[in-house]
């Protein structure tokens, strides 16, 4: 009976406890009717909109006619206006070198001689055949003449003299091989060779470049190939040096790349102080007009598609996405060319969290 009477208790001041300290919903909201509970009930969420539903704050861009550049940015490579490896076209040992790293040469500059003591030996001996030959047509001719021999004779003799001429100027071009000289004007560049470095047909001797012009070699999307000219000019900065130069566009690759749907564009710089060295790499600005009706809107309101671009804009105190096509972009600015109007505001915050039809609300434009 003890045990039954203790269990009893228990039980009693758990109840107790219970009824006391934690009331059920349901008591409570009976017994605080009006009071702060009830508030919450008839208030419950605030900043709330229309309906409840909340209203995201968001920044917008209103567009306004614009006076834009139409620019397309690039980068190129500056390339020699001429240039060449310096090699010989036959085998021997150099004999005399007259090359200066780094200096210029004029056109026809000798640079190098490679030994050619055999074929001079050769050109004089056939030189002395075409003397002997030379005589025994002159000879045969004569007793043609008198009808003493026959006319096939005589062409034996003359087929005699003409080969051996041949055979002459053949050892010419040859020996004119030993004797290395520069195609055109330029600058040399650096040699590992020496007199008596011993070189084989297509040994690579030096370098030979034409750096004044220089050219710039750049590419643009396929969507300008039609608005590019050849004398636009062209506005490059030097990556190293970051100063700019004016070149002008002097041929268009008459092709696009099916890879990259990309056009190669020459530019010409005359290059005159050596401000910029062939290898280089440049940023190119090619002016393609200047526009005063111009859309843009900040790049940080553009978002790239698998099918394109899109925005999103503020209609009603409701988020609409709207595809667009773009143009000219800068750093901050992109050009929309079509899917927007003058007035339009563009969302420029918010971004990620905001869904198409979801409420907003414009703190700021």
């Amino acid at each position: 009976m003890l045990w039954l009477l203790v269990a009893a208790a228990v039980v009693a001041g758990l109840v107790f406890v219970k009824m006391k300290y934690f009331p059920s919903p349901s008591a409570e909201g009976k017994g605080s009717k009006g009071g702060p509970a009830g508030g919450r009930g008839a208030g419950g969420s605030g900043g709330a909109g229309p309906g409840g539903a909340q209203r995201l704050p968001v920044q917008v861009y209103v567009l306004r006619p614009t006076s834009l550049a139409d620019e397309v940015a690039a980068t190129g490579s500056v390339l020699a206006e001429e240039a060449v490896i310096i090699r010989s076209e036959i085998a021997g040992k150099i004999t005399s070198l007259n090359i200066r790293e780094g200096q210029p040469v004029r056109k026809g500059q000798l640079l190098l001689s490679i030994n050619a003591d055999e074929m001079q030996a050769e050109l004089r001996k056939q030189e002395y055949n075409i003397r002997l030959y030379r005589e025994q047509e002159k000879r045969q001719r004569t007793l043609l003449d008198k009808e003493y021999i026959s006319a096939q004779e005589y062409e034996q003799a003359q087929n005699q003299l003409l080969t051996a001429q041949a055979d002459l100027q053949a050892l010419r071009a040859s020996l004119a091989k030993a004797y290395v000289r520069a195609p055109f004007d330029g600058v040399l560049g650096l040699t590992t060779a020496t007199v008596g470095t011993y070189v084989s047909p297509g040994t690579d001797i030096t370098t030979l470049s034409k750096v004044k012009p220089v050219k710039i070699s750049f590419s643009i999307p396929s969507r300008f190939a039609n608005l590019v000219r050849v004398g636009d000019e062209v506005r490059i900065t030097d990556e190293a040096t970051n100063r700019q130069y004016e070149a002008r566009v002097y041929a268009l690759d008459p092709q696009i790349d099916p890879v990259s749907r990309t056009l190669t564009v020459r530019a010409r710089y005359a290059n005159a102080a050596n401000e910029l060295r062939p290898g280089a790499f440049v940023r190119v600005n090619l002016q393609l007009g200047e526009t005063s009706q111009a859309l843009q809107v900040p790049t940080e309101a553009v978002i790239p598609e698998a099918s394109g671009y899109s925005v999103y804009t503020v209609r009603g105190g409701k988020m609409v996405p709207k595809k667009v096509k773009i143009g000219v972009r800068s750093e901050k600015l992109i050009q929309v060319t079509e899917g927007l109007a003058v007035g339009d505001s563009v969302i420029r915050t918010g971004i990620l969290q905001v869904k198409p039809g979801d409420a907003v609300k414009v703190i700021s434009n």
